[in-house]
């Protein structure tokens, strides 16, 4: 029998071993198999097949570095807000979603439909960048805020699951 782990995490009944697979990863994402069964005192074969299923599931969607981009030269953040006419909402945010530039790109609610979080070396690169979005025939308007200090910058796994438990 195959469990769909993605659904079991919606109903909040994720197995202990597979939170704690993931609690190691999101703290170390180079892990071995090996390293993960010896702190969790279980096979190697165990690991390996939950992480499989975690895998399979995309409740593990990749394995990445974590970027430190502004001393790679990428300092210049930017939040844009959009106005999407027509209807065509998706079209334009996937659109925009392939620029390399774009790190995520949100459907909300308000007053704007999109919001686009983005990285540039120059100001330059931001303004034409902004340009092109307004060349779309569905852009009606735009909303752009440069962030000044980054504070946080992503999550923890083990912070959230620790939060929960706290909650119970």
């Amino acid at each position: 029998m195959c469990i769909n782990y993605y659904q079991l995490m919606k109903e909040g009944d994720l197995e202990e071993l597979d939170i704690e697979i993931l609690r190691i990863l999101s703290e170390k994402g180079r892990s071995s198999h090996r390293s993960i069964a010896t702190k969790l005192d279980k096979s190697h074969l165990t690991i390996k097949k939950h992480i499989d299923e975690l895998e399979e599931d995309n409740i593990i969607k990749g394995y990445n570095a974590n970027i430190d981009f502004e001393k790679i030269g990428y300092d210049i953040i930017a939040i844009i807000e959009i106005t999407i006419s027509k209807g065509k909402m998706i079209e334009v945010e996937k659109k925009i979603a392939q620029n390399p530039n774009i790190f995520a790109v949100y459907d909300i609610t308000g007053i704007y439909d999109a919001l686009i979080i983005a990285k540039f070396k120059t100001r330059e690169a931001l303004s034409k960048m902004i340009k092109e979005i307004h060349t779309s025939p569905y852009v009606e308007r735009t909303n752009t805020h440069l962030v000044l200090n980054v504070l946080k910058e992503g999550s923890s796994f083990t912070g959230l699951i620790e939060k929960e438990n706290n909650k119970k």
